[in-house]
């Protein structure tokens, strides 16, 4: 081997596999100190996209879980207050058999415990309006009616020009009527749902009038140009179109969802209120087809937790077993990359000090020169 002083080709080799092990050393630190084989696209592309798809579904999973956990808490409210709904309707038929026990009662004794049914009833109407979750009212009839967007509908032979639909149920149609005589107006949606409105009077001439059908999820604007003269308002029909039901998203994909839906719990819903109820024996009966209803209530939110629950569980396996995948694809094996980071380190060692030793082989030409 000739010794030159200009180019260390010696020093040149050792200095090219000191920058390669050098690499290789740094690029273990990292695993090591992360966790992950891939920290960067350039570690592996392919391993890279697929683990980033594997990462979507597991957060995915892991926000539909907590919906259905969401969902549960939301049906156990909805479920205890019916349960106190259930033990009032208990109250109010004990109430209607001691009511028509003509034998032994006078009638002092009747209206204290006509007083003690009407409380009852306010409080079932209290309870099915201030049952909420998250600001919203769940046994009131309202939950799950959604904005149908502004329609018109025009009335002929009455004093009203234009009726504005500005809220509404499900898909239902709805038939709206009034007589001028009574004062009320009436909105049915064909389905045995009615609600009506008393005290309504004609708007004056150019006016509007907001008619508030909560109960079905309407709310109607009347506009006037001129006021209503005697005489009935003819029935018209109302086509609507929103969604009742509420979805839950169960799944990490587009149409994984479990359809919910609450029923009203108002006491002229369950036909216990003063308009409705009869007191004595005829009472007991409706008294029993309001229990019956709010069991059948109930039972529904029941089965739903039930599937919810199973949902939970299902969607923790998929979730555990697409995070187990991502991870042999993603995570760096420790044992593994403990040895590539020893042997990193020894040859990165080895080179330093070989380097050294190739860095001082030209300084033997002094020899020559004495």
């Amino acid at each position: 081997m000739g010794l030159r002083i200009n180019t260390n080709l010696e020093a040149l080799n050792a200095q090219r596999y000191l920058q390669v092990s050098g690499g290789s050393f740094a690029k273990s630190v990292e695993r090591l100190s992360s966790g992950l084989r891939i920290n960067r696209a350039g570690d592996d592309a392919a391993g890279l996209s697929i683990s980033e798809k594997l990462r979507a579904q597991v957060n995915g999973f892991g926000q539909a879980i907590r919906n259905s956990q969401d969902g549960i808490s939301l049906i156990q409210t909805a479920e205890g207050a019916l349960n106190e709904t259930h033990s009032i309707l208990q109250r109010m038929r004990e109430l209607l058999v001691q009511y028509s026990n003509d034998a032994t009662l006078t009638s002092a004794d009747r209206t204290a415990i006509s007083n003690e049914i009407t409380a009852l009833q306010s409080e079932v109407d209290r309870i099915a309006n201030k049952t909420t979750f998250n600001g919203t009212v769940l046994l009131a009839g309202t939950y799950g009616v959604s904005d149908a967007g502004t329609g018109t509908l025009t009335v002929a032979d009455t004093g009203f020009v234009s009726v504005d639909l500005s809220g509404a149920a499900a898909s239902t149609t709805y038939t709206l009527a009034s007589t001028a005589v009574s004062g009320e107006l009436e909105m049915d949606d064909g389905n045995g749902n009615v609600q009506r409105l008393t005290g309504i009077t004609a708007p004056a001439a150019g006016a509007t009038k907001v008619l508030n059908f909560d109960k079905l999820g309407v709310k109607i604007t009347i506009n006037s140009s001129y006021a209503v003269d005697g005489g009935d308002f003819n029935t018209q029909t109302i086509i609507t179109s929103a969604n009742a039901a509420k979805s839950l998203q169960v799944g990490p994909n587009q149409n994984e969802t479990i359809s919910l839906s609450m029923d009203s719990a108002l006491a002229a819903d369950l036909g216990v209120d003063a308009g409705s109820l009869t007191l004595g024996a005829a009472g007991i009966t409706q008294v029993e087809t309001a229990i019956a209803t709010v069991s059948s209530q109930r039972g529904s939110l029941g089965a739903l937790q039930n599937r919810l629950e199973h949902t939970i569980a299902n969607q923790s396996v998929s979730k555990e077993n697409l995070q187990a995948s991502e991870s042999r694809i993603r995570d760096v094996d420790m044992a593994s990359e403990m040895v590539n980071f020893t042997r990193a380190q020894i040859l990165q060692n080895a080179g330093m000090a070989i380097l050294a030793q190739a860095n001082s082989a030209p300084q033997s030409v002094l020899t020559l020169l004495r």
